[in-house]
């Protein structure tokens, strides 16, 4: 895969840049991303695709400058999160079509995702920051959760979703998707805000559980789990905040 001259930066984070490379959206990944997980992202893309999720659809996986690139088509529009950050008076507006658009995912299914239990399970035993204790206790309230199917994005948050120039809504970045509760990918979300700003945290929390008709009790339930898993990746984030949410699990 070649890059023009044209191409803008649009990102850079963690161990990748984001270009924006004419019709296309090109993810450049370092030597040290495994290629088997870049092979995997595309290939959860593609199941998305498949079940009718508006997202970008995949054009090419190769590789570029010693390290592995997927290249994505570039959908006109702009996230919903600058959309948030330009028109702050209508939040309220876009907070309740980003949990409509979050409800509509879990609605889907797809039988060849990950299972969420499995990928929750391995990130929090290579967790070196948690005490065999801990990770035991988090593992046991994980095999307790009801197994389910639904399509769970892993990373949903106002930035990962594109408001394309024809009106509707698309969601990027599929890495993490797997297929399993509903509440734990609420769980996530919430969390995400959590890190940035409680009070929209729980505003989002109140809407989610009001519109899928859920107890914020089950969604809380899973928190302390979606909190390892989020320490897992090594992403520049407060561990401090992570962890005070693994430590305040109800173990019994």
């Amino acid at each position: 895969m070649k890059l023009s001259d044209k191409k803008v930066e649009l990102a850079s984070r963690g161990n990748k840049v984001v270009y924006a490379d004419g019709d296309r959206i090109v993810k450049v990944f370092n030597s040290e991303k495994p290629v088997s997980d870049v092979f995997n992202e595309a290939l959860n893309l593609a199941r998305i695709e498949e079940t009718g999720i508006r997202c970008p659809k995949v054009l090419e996986v190769s590789e570029v400058d010693g390290g592995w690139a997927i290249a994505t088509e570039n959908v006109p529009g702009t996230t919903l999160a600058k959309k948030v950050a330009d028109d702050p008076k209508h939040e309220k507006k876009y907070m309740e079509q980003f949990v409509a658009l979050q409800l509509e995912i879990h609605k889907h299914t797809s039988p060849l995702l990950q299972r969420q239990k499995d990928k929750y399970a391995r990130m929090i035993n290579g967790l070196e920051c948690l005490d065999a204790t801990t990770r035991y206790e988090l593992l046991m309230r994980l095999d307790g959760m009801k197994p389910e199917t639904a399509v769970c994005h892993g990373d949903f948050n106002p930035t990962n979703v594109i408001v394309g120039d024809d009106g509707k809504l698309y969601v990027c970045d599929w890495a993490h998707a797997t297929q399993g509760c509903s509440e734990a990918d609420a769980a996530m979300t919430y969390l995400l805000f959590a890190l940035d700003d409680q009070k929209t945290a729980d505003e989002y929390l109140d809407l989610y559980c009001a519109k899928a008709d859920t107890p914020k009790q089950v969604v809380r339930h899973w928190l302390s789990i979606v909190a390892a898993s989020e320490l897992s990746r090594h992403r520049k984030v407060n561990e401090e905040f992570l962890m005070s949410w693994v430590d305040v699990a109800d173990y019994q």
